[in-house]
């Protein structure tokens, strides 16, 4: 110990300092310790937090074209202190200013941070191959979007942005470090040479960026007591060693081998997933509702639906096939998962307002009359459904004859306490965290909200494969998807059995109509809301009750915090936030509404930043079909790939490999929706089987 403290008071008397890359002095990273993972690895690696960035400028205000670099920074921060920021203009520098570093340091490997590696890893690429070869690893969770690049020389890049699940400057901001992004400081819009002078504000900026991003990195290493190298790919990773951890002492393996899905029925079971609920009603489409409309939010509605309510927890047996009736009378008691066949099917009242029967889900259909995604009517229909799903589906649809087969069910139970009670105590954290240690908060948050994520994640998926000489991104399939679902269940650190996931979105499904029935209107809503006019307020404090009742019948209550009870489910609505004096809707994902605390329009179009607002006039009914939202207004922008045959220097001496063009694009506003809309879901599995690499 007393060495340690030698050490960290020899690192902490180093004077930080922003440089120039060739005036600083390399031999002074010397001093940073080497450190070895736990484990069978032999593995050294420096231990010293590394962030890098570039900048990067237009090469002609008007064309789509090649961009360039013009300034990057690395930023060095070990024993919570600050080391120095490099900076340099030219991006074959910035390789050879990390050649430096790592000739100077002791250990083997070093990790580099980048805040949206995807983007940086662009404009990098070909020079890193130029002198260090083509990666030995590269860990990608969707094309163009690594977040873990492998290096024969030592070097790992890893994406800090998946981390933080959120930007740099609001990241920096949450956790309160002592360095924020310099907002404001650099034009985006200027055209730059890597000849140029940089402004004072503009060297603030880029010493800005790196300095905040190894400050929240360090923040975060200390909260979750871990070292450089066993920092978490994802902020889903925290979770899954927590969740790990607390049911290896309950043999969970074993018990998830025991409710395993075979491999045939895992592939039904991926047809029966319909994932969140949204939708507009269909009667208020561009029409602009005025008067009092109010929205209610569940709280931490998965996380509370794992807790309270009962799911398959045994294996699953072949059913015969049999009627809906029989299936629904025995719900409480079992789950089913199974293929409806349905003729004749149409709603019984057109005033229902949320068609529950997902178009895009369908094997197949006839006929079908469909709101926005949402069967109305048809003459014939095939889809795969829990019994939750179904109790929906007869609420709401005539059904002249039907049949369900390929009919699976398995006994119902609460969720091993093991897992619950890391879920509640998730929830205890981030309630009593919440207005106090803005790190903690800020890392239970994330863990909370990814807790259910990790039941539903596919356990086979493809392989994403950049190939590097031409940038374009391959997904390669297993030729044999059976013997990998079987190493996937076989593995000891698989716990959580993919039904989980499948039953949480459908409660969460029924209980969003549950709370929609409690007002006279119902709008909008998106998963864990509702949007809607003369509530019922006895309704709502009914369903809260039945929600509080679900909890105590688990053993679960109430999280007591400066003398305020909160609740895991209920729904509630904050006076100060979520009333609107007008509302407008043209579909899912599409809608605005004036808030009445502040008497401003508020929108939310999925792909249009929040300040297109400012295209309205301040005129809700300027929300409608045809509404173009200008990227000149709102900043949206469109990416643009450029893969040089190698590298060049242009006519102003610019150095340029690929590159990334980012310029502004319209947005149409359109009654139907232009876009699938799916919650992207880290492949959590895909990510642990590459660490046991």
């Amino acid at each position: 110990m007393k060495l340690l403290d030698q050490y960290r008071q020899s690192i902490q008397q180093i004077e930080y300092c922003f440089e120039f890359w060739t005036d600083y002095d390399y031999s002074i990273l010397s001093k940073i310790r080497t450190v070895r993972s736990a484990g069978r690895s032999n593995k050294t690696y420096n231990d010293i937090i590394i962030m890098g960035d570039t900048e990067s400028s237009k090469k002609d205000k008007t064309a789509i074209w090649h961009n360039h670099v013009v300034a990057w920074t690395i930023s060095l921060r070990a024993c919570n202190h600050n080391i120095c920021t490099l900076w340099g203009q030219k991006p074959d520098d910035m390789i050879s200013c990390i050649d430096k570093m790592q000739d100077n340091f002791k250990a083997e490997t070093t990790f580099i941070y980048f805040h949206n590696l995807p983007y940086d890893w662009i404009f990098l690429r070909k020079f890193m191959f130029e002198k260090w070869n083509n990666p030995e690893k590269q860990l990608n969770i969707k094309s163009h979007y690594p977040i873990n690049i492998v290096f024969s020389n030592g070097i790992i890049l890893k994406d800090s942005l998946i981390l933080a699940q959120r930007s740099l400057d609001k990241w920096s901001r949450d956790l309160n470090v002592d360095h924020q992004k310099a907002v404001g400081k650099w034009d985006y819009d200027k055209i730059r040479n890597q000849s140029d002078d940089l402004t004072v504000n503009e060297l603030k900026y880029i010493e800005h960026d790196t300095l905040a991003g190894v400050e929240c990195i360090d923040a975060t290493m200390q909260t979750l007591n871990k070292h450089i190298y066993s920092l978490p790919y994802t902020a889903t990773g925290i979770p899954r060693e927590g969740v790990r951890k607390a049911g290896k002492s309950y043999q969970a393996h074993q018990h998830f081998v025991e409710q395993a899905l075979t491999y045939d029925e895992l592939q039904i079971a991926e047809k029966v997933y319909h994932g969140g609920y949204t939708h507009a009603n269909r009667h208020f489409l561009n029409c602009t509702i005025n008067g009092t409309i109010k929205c209610y939010d569940f709280a931490s509605s998965y996380p509370y639906i794992m807790i309270s309510h009962k799911f398959p927890i045994e294996r699953f047996t072949k059913y015969d096939n049999c009627t809906m009736s029989e299936i629904l009378d025995i719900k409480n008691k079992y789950a089913f998962m199974f293929k409806l066949i349905a003729v004749g099917v149409k709603l019984k009242d057109d005033s229902i307002a949320m068609p529950v029967l997902q178009m895009s889900r369908t094997v197949k259909n006839i006929n079908a009359i469909t709101d926005n995604g949402r069967i109305l009517s048809c003459e014939y229909v095939e889809i795969y459904l829990t019994e939750i799903d179904l109790q929906l589906i007869v609420d709401q649809y005539d059904i002249e004859r039907h049949l369900c087969i390929e009919v699976y069910a398995a006994k119902k139970g609460f969720l091993p306490h093991w897992f619950t009670n890391y879920v509640y105590q998730s929830f205890v954290n981030k309630t009593q965290y919440k207005g106090g240690d803005a790190v903690l908060y800020s890392i239970s948050k994330a863990l909370l909200n990814s807790l259910y994520g990790m039941c539903c994640q596919h356990p086979v998926k493809p392989d994403i494969v950049e190939h590097y000489s031409t940038g374009e991104y391959e997904t390669l399939t297993s030729q044999n998807m059976l013997e990998e679902y079987e190493k996937f269940c076989n593995r000891l650190t698989t716990i959580l059995p993919y039904q989980w996931g499948i039953w949480v979105t459908a409660y969460a499904m029924y209980n969003l109509h549950q709370l929609g029935k409690c007002c006279k209107k119902w709008l909008y809503s998106d998963t864990d809301s509702v949007y809607g006019i003369d509530w019922n307020i006895k309704a709502v404090e009914q369903y809260n009750a039945h929600c509080k009742q679900m909890l105590k019948d688990n053993g679960y209550g109430a999280v007591i915090h400066n003398g305020r009870e909160y609740w895991l489910g209920v729904a509630e609505h904050d006076p100060e936030s979520d009333v609107y004096t007008q509302f407008r809707t043209v579909g899912s994902k599409r809608y605005c509404g004036r808030n009445k605390a502040d008497g401003q329009l508020h929108i939310t179009v999925a792909g249009v930043p929040k300040k297109g607002a400012s295209e309205l006039n301040d005129n809700i009914d300027n929300f409608t079909t045809g509404l173009i939202f200008r990227g000149s207004v709102t900043g949206k922008k469109t990416h643009t790939y450029f893969y040089p045959e190698a590298i060049y220097t242009d006519n102003k001496g610019n150095i340029t490999g690929d590159s990334i063009d980012l310029s502004e694009c319209d947005y149409l506003l359109q009654s139907e929706k232009m876009i699938s809309w799916e919650d992207i879901l880290y492949d959590e599995e895909a990510i642990n089987n590459y660490e046991l690499l």
